[in-house]
Formats: C-alpha cells, sequence, structure tokens
C-alpha cells in the first residue's frame, strides 16, 4: 500500500507515481498525508486504483478523473472533480465552487455542503450533496444528475438542457428556463438508484424532493426569447 506525506515528499512527484500505473497495477490503494491545502492532488488518473487524501485539499483535486476512487477525509477547494469521466469521488467535508464542473460522467458525492456553481456544464455525472448548495448550481447542465438534500442557493439550473435536479429543501430562485417538473416513477426510482448509491437508502425518503429540469424554451436562438438570455 503506498503512502506519501507530502510534507517530506513533492506532489508532483506523488502525481508522476499515479500517472505511472499500468492498467494491471497489484498497488491499488494510495493513501497520502498531510496535504495541507495542496492543488492538483491526484488529477488525471486514468488506472482502476483508490486514493485516500488525510486532511483538506486545494483546487481542482481528482481533476479529470478516470476510473480511480478518490476520497478526501477533509474540505476540498475550487473544482473538485472537475471534468471527470469516471470513477468516484467522495469528499467527506465540504467543497467549494464549481464542484463537478463539465464532468461527463462516474459520481461525486460531497458530505457536507457545497459551493457556488455546484455540477456547472456538467456532461453526466451523478452529484450527490448530503448539504446545500450554492447560487448558480448546475448553470447550462447538461446531463447527468444533481441530488441535494439541503437547500439550493439562487438561480438553479440557469440555461438548463438535459441534467435532472432533485432537491428535497428550499431553492432561492430557479434560473432561466429552468422549471418544476412532476416525479413520476422512472424519476423516484432514478432518485432512489442515487440515494442507495450514497448509502442513504432508507435513510432518506425520496417523496421528499422535487424535481426540476428544462422548460426546452431556449434550447435554439429566438428573438422573443432574447430578454430571458
Amino acid at each position: 500500500m503506498p503512502s506519501f506525506d507530502l510534507r517530506t515528499s513533492a506532489l508532483r512527484e506523488l502525481n508522476r507515481a499515479l500517472h505511472a500505473l499500468p492498467p494491471d497495477t497489484n498497488e491499488t490503494h494510495w493513501t497520502i498525508a498531510n496535504p495541507d491545502g495542496r492543488h492538483a492532488i491526484a488529477v488525471g488518473l486514468d488506472a482502476p486504483v483508490s486514493v485516500e487524501i488525510d486532511g483538506h485539499v486545494g483546487y481542482y483535486c481528482a481533476g479529470m478523473n478516470k476510473r480511480a476512487s478518490v476520497v478526501v477525509n477533509g474540505n476540498a477547494g475550487v473544482g473538485v472533480a472537475e471534468n471527470m469521466i469516471s470513477g468516484f469521488v467522495h469528499v467527506r467535508g465540504d467543497a467549494s465552487q464549481a464542484a463537478g464542473a463539465t464532468a461527463h460522467g462516474g459520481v461525486l458525492l460531497i458530505d457536507g455542503n457545497a459551493g457556488a456553481r455546484c455540477g456547472i456544464s456538467m456532461k453526466g455525472v451523478d452529484i450527490l450533496v448530503k448539504g446545500s448548495i450554492g447560487h448558480m448550481s448546475a448553470f447550462m447542465a447538461q446531463a447527468g444528475t444533481l441530488t441535494v438534500l439541503g437547500d439550493a442557493g439562487e438561480a438553479l439550473g440557469d440555461s438548463l438542457y438535459e441534467a435532472r435536479l432533485y432537491v428535497r429543501g428550499t431553492v432561492k430562485s430557479l434560473g432561466a428556463d429552468c422549471v418544476e417538473k412532476e416525479m413520476r416513477d422512472e424519476h423516484r426510482a432514478e432518485l432512489f438508484a442515487r440515494l442507495k448509491q450514497a448509502g442513504l437508502a432508507g435513510e432518506v425518503d425520496p417523496g421528499e424532493f422535487r424535481r426540476y429540469g428544462s422548460a426546452r424554451s431556449l434550447y435554439h436562438f429566438h428573438v422573443d426569447n432574447a430578454g430571458a438570455y
């Protein structure tokens, strides 16, 4: 089990070692001590390994992740799991703004709160936040799901495409072209699957959530809708 202490080893050395892992590596569990808020820890991973980080991380932790499982035992700075392709990223504290931005796939689980622009331009990732999220979350979100057990800030889902948003708490305001939609059986099933994935099956009732999605009036520019952009 490889272990790195970032107070005695260089971050570049850690990332270089992780990037060099072959697909059939037997070094499948890595631990990282004393991250001390450093940026770009465990970015660009492309191997089926698990990385556990004991402490707070800075910007872009686990960005561009592919296949790896990354657990942060602390808080995360801007852009955690940004542009993730696949795999699993778990923040056991709070996340700053732009969590899961542009992510194409995989799962991002945040135990605490997430800041502004959570899931901005998400393209297929499943994000679950046990706390609340900030303003402009899911802005221009294209695909995937954003599930929030707490509240959502202003302009949720502004200019939304086909991502599906589930919020249990209150929404301060909806963004342009985002509307509340009916919760049908397929949505309850999808939401239950997301909760089960987060270990919350039986603890949280899917019936307590509301679903939000695109009204589909801004898909193509039309002069009559210019004021909504």
